[in-house]
């Protein structure tokens, strides 16, 4: 922990003259945090804390998040004017540098970025050797993995300017790789980056473009895009960042975390959240069965999920969904989207649950993954990308989170401990003396 504790908690064991005095640090924003290493040998106890909900695993000054309040700091700014004023690259040089960039800082960056957008040329062979109905994110954990292999000169993980270049290439690749891994799905032709174009158009133009013709980006799409990507680039230690700082405490190399990050991602309990809401609409399937859907949701003894709303996180409303809420109706008036059954059926889902009171006494507001998961259908993209381009957006976060992680002098290799409930001790029976 960097400073000194002013505070302590003493722990007292019941029916034993044991107590331990452990230290209390005081966090810049939220409740302070006892540091409980001494726990152990004080008392001969370990905590329990199933989930980690109670637990700071780290210590870290990259992003801030008040559930309570609904509230999403990223450096200390609110998301909020990081969406309306901002945009991703921007924000990728402030996660990764702690600090706003100045007008050459900005230039300098953007283009160490967009000079690392292309892929070794052999990484094309690398595709081939996946089935072409395999899962984009299945493609995605097989690719960034293999990136160690084909990038060895910035793999020394105790050399900053190593680290520096990993960053650059995962941020710049991801795009790539993801908007290659559908591609390679449909049988077109890869699309080459074009560094001429915004982080978001370029996504957008290797997504969608074919070489047989020009394609011309929207603006109002290239900005949700650009949105999306700011809102998911980093959201504290949750399941994935924490599974990039498990993989890195052992010294794994950068494009290793990721890849495992990558993996976390893919559950639908987390990045998979905002595909599970689009299924979720397929499965009501018309307006007229919603009422009865959420009759299903409020019984107990139904297992029926309400996806995209509610939040572990915020209990209040999500912030992020505000912002995303505006850039859905854009998006939806820009294309023109009127009748589109799927799309009608999440807008009068959205009004029949933000006036409902059993939603509304429980804060179970629509959430980000709500309205991503719209807008990317709206913007044509199959509900297999929506946990790939979640990935493409969280990168920065991750490798801010590892980069952190690694110039921690604090920083230890992760191991939880357990309540071990299995069997005690006992011989070995041999078989010819079991029942």
């Amino acid at each position: 922990m960097s400073g000194s504790a002013k505070r302590s908690i003493t722990v007292t064991m019941d029916g034993s003259n044991k107590s331990a005095n452990l230290p209390l640090f005081e966090a810049t924003l939220g409740p302070p945090v006892a540091d409980i290493r001494k726990l152990y040998g004080d008392l001969g106890i370990f905590t329990y804390d199933p989930g980690y909900g109670a637990t700071a695993s780290c210590e870290s000054k990259i992003t801030y998040i008040d559930g309570d309040e609904g509230v999403l700091l990223y450096r200390g700014y609110p998301i909020e004017q990081l969406a309306e004023q901002s945009n991703f690259l921007e924000i990728c040089y402030l996660l990764l540098n702690g600090d706003l960039p100045n007008a050459k800082q900005r230039e300098e960056f953007e283009l160490g970025v967009m000079r690392h957008t292309m892929l070794h040329e052999q990484i094309r062979q690398f595709y081939n050797g996946f089935r072409r109905d395999a899962h984009p994110m299945a493609v995605m954990c097989g690719v960034v993995g293999a990136l160690s292999a084909f990038y060895h000169d910035s793999l020394d993980i105790h050399d900053p300017e190593s680290r520096r270049i990993s960053a650059f290439r995962l941020i710049a690749k991801v795009p790539t790789i993801a908007a290659w891994a559908y591609k390679y799905s449909i049988g077109q032709p890869f699309m080459y980056p074009r560094n001429d174009l915004t982080y978001a158009e370029n996504f957008l133009h290797m997504f969608h473009a074919v070489p047989a013709e020009s394609y011309k980006v929207n603006p109002v799409l290239s900005r949700a895009m650009d949105l999306i990507m700011i809102l998911h680039a980093d959201h504290e230690q949750n399941a994935s960042t924490s599974t990039v700082r498990l993989a890195g405490s052992t010294g794994a190399n950068p494009f290793a975390c990721i890849a495992a990050g990558i993996a976390s991602l893919w559950g639908p309990a987390h990045g998979g959240a905002n595909e599970a809401v689009l299924k979720m609409l397929t499965h009501i399937g018309h307006v007229k069965n919603i009422p009865a859907f959420l009759e299903e949701v409020k019984d107990r003894d139904n297992h029926e999920m309400l996806w995209g709303f509610g939040h572990r996180v915020y209990k209040n409303y999500d912030p992020r969904a505000r912002i995303i809420q505006k850039a859905c109706h854009d998006v939806l008036n820009e294309l023109g989207f009127k009748g589109d059954p799927l799309l009608d059926l999440a807008m009068e889902l959205e009004k029949i649950a933000l006036n409902d009171r059993y939603f509304i006494d429980r804060k179970l507001y629509p959430n980000v993954d709500f309205y991503s998961g719209i807008i990317l259908k709206a913007m044509g993209f199959p509900t297999s990308m929506f946990t790939a381009l979640f990935a493409v957006s969280r990168t920065v976060g991750w490798v801010s989170q590892w980069q952190e992680m690694m110039e921690d002098p604090q920083q230890r290799i992760g191991r939880p401990r357990q309540i071990y409930t299995g069997a005690p001790r006992r011989d070995y029976v041999p078989i010819s003396r079991r029942d």
